[in-house]
């Protein structure tokens, strides 16, 4: 993934967890579940801890959990670059499934296409299993509310 300079992030990882599970508790409740675990300049590495919760008949992780890692990898990006509103949302998220994930950890390497003063366009790949392959890979796009005077 290249590197994007000129793309500068605002909050680390950390200060993105902390937010995202005051504002949004009941993402994870007491598990850790989903959780930012790199920032870095154009993007993020999110990361889901698929466990029997997030499971479908058959043992695979089910299409939620892996939308929802892709969406919470949009929010992380636009958390850490445009900087902590809370109140950005997502406008549009289109997911292809790849392949089957098994249980385990899936990180999702999110890449910021396009920053603007109101949207983000991002990229995100969800690799898993020993040799990493992809397992989804989802592109979408969130709204970035105009600054308020405090």
């Amino acid at each position: 993934m290249p590197i994007q300079a000129n793309l500068k992030p605002v909050m680390t990882a950390r200060e993105v967890n902390e937010l995202i599970t005051s504002v949004y508790p009941q993402l994870n409740n007491d598990y850790k579940a989903y959780e930012t675990v790199d920032v870095f300049a154009g993007g993020c590495t999110v990361r889901l801890n698929a466990d029997d919760r997030h499971l479908r008949p058959g043992g695979t992780v089910s299409g939620p959990s892996l939308f929802t890692l892709a969406d919470i990898g949009g929010y992380a990006c636009v958390l850490s670059h445009a900087g902590p509103d809370a109140l950005s949302v997502t406008v549009s998220l289109t997911i292809n499934f790849m392949r089957k994930a098994e249980p385990g950890p899936i990180e999702g390497h999110c890449r910021i296409l396009k920053l603007g003063k109101s949207l983000m366009v991002f990229e995100i790949d969800m690799v898993a299993g020993p040799d990493g392959q992809t397992v989804a890979n989802a592109t979408g796009t969130y709204s970035i509310p105009p600054k308020r005077d405090k």
